[in-house]
């Protein structure tokens, strides 16, 4: 399980990819996510951006109703790569755009190095668009592919197998500080991954934070994230929807929208 850990940090929302490609000048953990086996229920090894320990997770055998629920709106259109964009100005539109810019599936031919230039191009702001941050991407995204690869047992540059995928689906958020022109907030992603039709999947949580600037749409952005991580707001626990925790954490779990 200590393996599947260590892959969070290679599959964190698609939308920070960019961050984690210049953590070395931010110097800050953008998250961490505690493994399990959903056919064991056994808790497993937890993996930061900095890969440190802390205590495993596992679901609780019994449903507690959140508190808290959201239906985000849709995007009014989506943009020639595919993208969901259009998304309303206020903070459930700016949270809608970050769910929707970090739930990703990878499989077959799809792999990460495609989605994360995807997501550069469609939801990154227009100042932090540079060459020099598009090839940071690029070059995060191949040592991505290899290391789910690695994590998978599949040879480096092969597509995935029938029945092999890597998901990430947003279940939840807390908002960290919302105005008109800037929205921050904690995200809590399911990553799912399997390794073929015969193979057993496995699980985890990841926490995350994301930020977003209005530019005509809700844009990721480096500065509005770097305010985010020194804002000094205390870490949510990394809980699922359905535990107790989760209301006592302050999580909003995501209806889907009709």
């Amino acid at each position: 399980m200590a393996r599947t850990g260590r892959l969070t940090q290679y599959l964190m929302p698609a939308a920070l990819v960019l961050v984690a490609a210049v953590l070395a000048l931010t110097g800050y953990a953008m998250l961490s996510g505690d493994d399990f086996t959903p056919d064991s229920g056994k808790a497993g090894a937890s993996a930061t951006a900095t890969a440190s320990p802390s205590a495993g997770y596992a679901p609780p055998p019994d449903w507690t109703e959140p508190d808290r629920w959201a239906a985000l709106p849709r995007g009014e259109r989506t943009d020639a790569r595919g993208m969901e964009v259009g998304f309303p100005r206020t903070t459930e539109g700016a949270v809608a755009m970050m769910a929707a810019s970090n739930s990703t599936r990878l499989e077959g031919a799809y792999d990460n190095h495609q989605a994360q230039l995807r997501l550069f191009d469609s939801y990154l702001i227009a100042a932090d668009r540079t060459e020099t941050n598009r090839e940071a991407v690029e070059l995060a995204g191949i040592e991505a592919d290899k290391q789910v690869r690695r994590t998978l047992g599949l040879p480096t540059g092969s597509d995935l197998p029938p029945g092999a995928y890597v998901r990430t689906h947003v279940v939840g958020f807390k908002v960290i500080s919302q105005s008109p022109t800037e929205v921050s907030a904690w995200l809590l992603s399911r990553v799912t991954m399997k390794a073929g039709e015969t193979q057993r999947e496995t699980g985890s949580y990841m926490r995350s934070v994301v930020a977003v600037q209005w530019d005509g749409d809700w844009k990721t952005s480096l500065a509005a994230y770097t305010r985010a991580m020194t804002a000094g707001t205390p870490q949510p626990e990394i809980v699922a929807p359905g535990d107790p925790a989760f209301n006592s954490s302050a999580w909003t779990a995501i209806r889907e929208a009709s």
